[in-house]
């Protein structure tokens, strides 16, 4: 009895691992990033669920996303934000940390995903904001030297 029990939990588990996340992705109509973004996730195994909004402020001041943090779309996932060009590997350790609140790419740099523009890339950090409304740097992509 006990190893059939077993025997079903890991089975379960296995079947929650594979299946994919899903995020909520909160953008303008007229933004071509945003899709591109999008496409970012879907390609990294996300089923992302579009809303075109009318008032993406409303949007953000909603969830909570800083001024200084803002970028032009806003995603959700398990509650928390997710602003702007953040890679999808790190909405993955947006997930693990308890502490934050939200991530954020801040502005649009070009490279990040969503925003390439040929083989320009500039520098940007992925921003975590914690409960105390503390910038954390969650990961921090260089420029490439030329």
């Amino acid at each position: 009895m006990r190893l059939s029990l077993l025997a079903l939990f890991l089975i379960g588990n296995l079947a929650h691992a594979s299946e994919p996340l899903t995020i909520d992705v909160h953008r303008d109509a007229n933004c071509g990033c945003c899709t591109a973004w999008i496409s970012h996730l879907q390609d990294n195994g996300f089923t992302v669920n579009d809303h075109v909004e009318q008032d993406m402020s409303a949007v953000k001041r909603r969830l909570g996303v800083p001024a200084r943090l803002a970028s032009c779309h806003t995603g959700v996932i398990d509650g928390k934000f997710v602003e702007g060009h953040v890679p999808a590997a790190d909405i993955l350790k947006l997930r693990e940390r308890a502490d934050l609140v939200g991530a954020a790419v801040p502005g649009m740099p070009v490279g990040s995903p969503g925003m390439e523009y040929g083989d320009r890339v500039d520098a940007y950090q992925v921003i975590g904001l914690d409960r105390d409304r503390q910038d954390q740097v969650l990961s921090d992509y260089p420029a490439p030297q030329r």
